[in-house]
């Protein structure tokens, strides 16, 4: 039995915990799409395909990232690690792109998509006593 590409474990994972299929928005890249939170709508994760070119390689083979929303403080941290790069076509300072081809890990990836979601979950209200 192969072994599922990242991408394909990232949506099953995404599905599986916060019961959202990738949205594909756009006709001009149908590959692309977004992960929202159900009851604000609020995007939280987009997996897309471009040329790594893109990513800064001198090469304009087609790889899958995903874009996570991020603590504005991890950003440039998280940058400094293989696999991952400034957010690709979102806000530089609040998302980090990450290349899925098993050079950052599952885990480390489902760690930051909690974190996303947490970001933009809607806030509780509390009531007045």
């Amino acid at each position: 039995m192969a072994k599922k590409s990242q991408k394909d474990r990232i949506i099953a994972h995404v599905k599986e915990f916060y019961g959202a299929d990738p949205e594909y928005l756009w006709e001009k890249t149908p590959n692309s799409g977004v992960f929202r939170n159900s009851i604000n709508k609020k995007w939280f994760g987009a997996i897309l395909d471009i040329p790594k070119s893109k990513l800064g390689y001198n090469d304009e083979t087609i790889v899958y990232v995903l874009d996570i929303k991020c603590d504005p403080l991890m950003v440039g941290e998280l940058q400094k690690q293989k696999g991952f790069f400034p957010a690709y076509h979102m806000n530089k300072d609040k998302w980090i792109t990450v290349i899925l081809d098993d050079t950052v890990k599952d885990d480390t990836i489902f760690f930051l998509l909690e974190q996303s979601f947490d970001l933009i979950k809607p806030k509780v209200k509390k009531k007045k006593q």
